[in-house]
């Protein structure tokens, strides 16, 4: 009769248990068949992940540094590093740095932007990322949407394409995106100040949301009470980093978004991750 040591008896329960435990995780981050949406952590900056019931994932910006990474961990599982949608909104450090470390350590199917001209060395490494791996690119009109089972992203700005073009503030080139699921919608606009919100104001498109993510961290420039009142959203997360040197959130944008009579505001500084399931 072949007797094992103490040291491999010991080895092998060590390696069952362990066994169990990865599978019981990942049983766990297996798809439940619904509509997830994240507004991640990422601090003074946007970074918003979706799961379709599909399980297709959607990235939509990646903050100012590589917390995104750490964030996304959270929300996938570890076996998984496939995103079939990267949407970068506009090329600030704040929206754009941690898109790099995406690009290098997942598989993306797909990458949404804008094209705009801008300078800097990370938007060339994030340009030459794509390239190397050669990611098919859609560039970002109101004519670019995407169906994803249930779930429709409607691109409603720039309603041009505006790849090649500078812009002197370029906050103002961010893409627009609508977000439908069933009877639920998200309006995600980026870092677009009142110029840019009074042509989709002015605009015959459909604003109307139940969750709408303010523009540009809650800064006074942007969720102006006239795009508020089109949007007529129930809840409003306002993505931000604690004691930020901005003073964002704007007390102006609190107030329009009090006198709306919004529901719910929600603060990744104040609640972390904030996400919502359908």
């Amino acid at each position: 009769m072949f007797a094992l040591s103490k040291k491999i008896r010991n080895l092998l329960i060590a390696f069952i248990v362990g066994g169990y435990i990865l599978l019981f995780f990942a049983y766990l981050q297996l798809p439940d068949r619904r509509f997830h949406i994240w507004f991640l952590d990422v601090g003074q900056g946007d970074a918003i992940f979706i799961k379709t019931p599909e399980n297709h994932q959607i990235l939509v910006d990646g903050g100012p540094n590589n917390v995104v990474m750490e964030e996304l961990a959270q929300v996938l599982p570890f076996f998984d590093k496939t995103i079939d949608l990267l949407v970068l909104t506009h090329p600030h450090a704040d929206h754009l740095d941690g898109l790099v470390s995406v690009l290098k350590r997942y598989e993306l199917k797909n990458v949404l932007f804008t094209g705009v001209d801008s300078h800097g060395s990370t938007y060339e490494e994030f340009l030459k990322e794509i390239k190397i791996k050669n990611i098919p690119v859609f560039i970002a009109n109101s004519g670019t949407d995407f169906v994803f089972g249930d779930v429709f992203l409607d691109v409603i700005y720039p309603f041009d394409s505006i790849a090649g073009k500078s812009f002197e503030n370029v906050n103002n080139s961010s893409v627009a995106l609508k977000v439908s699921y069933l009877d639920h919608s998200i309006l995600l606009t980026g870092d677009l100040e009142i110029e840019a919100e009074t042509e989709l104001v002015f605009s015959d498109i459909d604003l109307s949301a139940d969750i709408f993510k303010a523009g540009h961290h809650g800064s006074k420039t942007s969720s102006s009470f006239a795009l508020l009142t089109k949007v007529s959203p129930e809840i409003v997360v306002i993505q931000v980093g604690e004691d930020n040197t901005h003073g964002h959130p704007s007390p102006s944008t609190l107030r329009n978004l009090h006198r709306m009579e919004v529901s719910e505001i929600h603060r990744n500084d104040e609640d972390g991750r904030v996400e919502f399931v359908f």
